[in-house]
């Protein structure tokens, strides 16, 4: 008589990587057990969880970071392995005796801000099912600029206060700084909330990568701080174009979109000389998602992208096209949901935790309710006026600041020169995909 199966669940994460802000690892976890999907959005912080109920596991995670699985096959039953590294689940299978099992697109990404759930039944593979724990009602603000950047900037600013109150109050604090839109506004209001709780703004520095002596970022950095009277946070970063490696931004992130890889490369090259000079170093802030909360990309870039298609679609930014869709990727997952690792696998590699306040729900939350087509009325330039106006508002009547604005570029095109840039990078993903394919090869 063949016995009954027994699933076996093997967690890969660490619990201390969890940074949980208001509450312990274990009431988190007693929330994500329960049947109500929408108790996650108690947790506040970076978090990817696992939940074992005999046969059923549940998986969520925060939009910051990535949480992947992979179920093997073994003679006692399905052996479900879970991490927020593709290695680290092939590492594992392979000593175990799983190695032959494996290839980097069985791997599963948990999509965020869904609670995916696996029935460990045996073969064949059951397909998951996805319950949402975050949906956010869609323009529900008035179309008031004013309204709307003070909303905004209230989210934001606390969410820094409840980071401020989780990290040591002693430890130093570095913004990965453009002088872009969203990374100044961080520093403003990280600065400014530092003031109001009585602590010292020295405490933090305001790091901006130069390579070769720096691109456009740099003068913009630099103007900013000056306009803003914080110049004596600046400590800006210079690299030679020589460390840039695209093939180690390739393993690190274990991707091969040819924007995330460009990200990750100059990320890497921030973070290692950070490291370098301050090998004690810790607590990082960014300003990672505030593009894609003001759906602040060229939708020129993309055939398959229309300005109704972006101001009408749920998260698009955050989430692509949405689990249900054709073109959502089962291994990565989709938007920032996927792009996430451009900055979490960095950071990691160099032992940095990275705090982005742009992609907490609460701050997520405002950007879904305005009301981005009556705002907009079809026009791509109102659309992509509308960060800057937006936010300008609500630092003016937040923290009672000018906020100075300049033109738009990603971190990576503002690093260094555009001709340097242009010989470092490759010009598609095919490159970047075969070597991240060599990277995982399987006899």
């Amino acid at each position: 008589m063949i016995g009954k199966a027994v699933p076996r669940v093997v967690n890969l994460i660490p619990e201390d990587d969890q940074e949980i802000l208001n509450m312990t690892l274990e009431a988190a976890m007693r929330l994500l057990a329960l049947d109500d999907p929408r108790a996650i959005l108690q947790i506040k912080g970076s978090f990817a969880l696992v939940s074992v109920d005999g046969q059923r596991v549940r998986l969520a995670r925060s939009l910051n970071r990535p949480l992947r699985y992979f179920l093997a096959k073994a003679a006692d039953g399905p052996v479900l392995v879970v991490a927020d590294r593709i290695d680290a689940i092939q590492q594992f299978l392979h000593d175990e005796g799983y190695g032959n099992q494996f290839h980097p697109s069985y791997t599963r990404m948990v999509p965020a801000h869904n609670v995916t759930e696996i029935q460990l039944v045996g073969c064949p593979d059951p397909n998951p099912t996805y319950h949402r724990f975050f949906d956010p009602p869609r323009a529900t603000l008035p179309p008031d600029p004013e309204a709307i950047g003070r909303a905004y900037l209230e989210a934001l600013r606390a969410e820094v206060a409840l980071w401020l109150d989780f990290v040591p109050r002693d430890e130093p604090i570095g913004v990965l700084f453009s002088g872009g839109l969203d990374s100044g506004t961080v520093l403003l209001t990280l600065h400014d909330e530092l003031l109001a709780r009585g602590q010292s703004a020295a405490r933090l520095k305001a790091f901006t990568l130069a390579v070769d002596g720096g691109g456009e970022d740099l003068s913009q950095a630099r103007q900013f701080l000056r306009q803003t009277g914080l110049e004596f946070l600046a400590e800006e970063i210079d690299v030679a174009s020589s460390t840039l490696d695209p093939k180690e931004a390739v393993a690190v992130i274990e991707d091969y979109k040819s924007l995330d890889v460009e990200c990750a490369t100059m990320a890497l090259a921030l973070l290692r000389a950070i490291r370098e000079r301050y090998p004690d170093w810790r607590l990082l802030v960014d300003g990672d998602g505030g593009d894609e909360n003001f759906k602040d990309y060229p939708i020129e870039e993309n055939a398959e992208l229309t300005i109704r298609s972006v101001v009408n679609n749920r998260m698009l930014y955050q989430e692509g096209w949405g689990i249900d869709a054709i073109k959502h990727s089962l291994t990565y997952s989709a938007g920032l949901s996927r792009g996430c690792v451009r900055g979490y696998a960095p950071a990691k590699r160099h032992g940095f935790s990275v705090f982005s306040p742009n992609t907490a729900p609460a701050v997520i939350s405002v950007s879904e309710a305005i009301p981005f087509a009556e705002l907009t009325q079809g026009s791509h330039e109102k659309l992509y006026a509308l960060k800057g106006d937006l936010l300008s508002r609500g630092v003016h009547q937040v923290l009672g600041r000018e906020l100075p604005a300049f033109p738009k570029r990603r971190f990576q095109h503002g690093a260094m020169s555009a001709n340097s840039f242009q010989r470092h990078f490759a010009a598609d993903d095919s490159q970047y995909r075969n070597h991240f394919l060599s990277l995982h090869h399987t006899p």
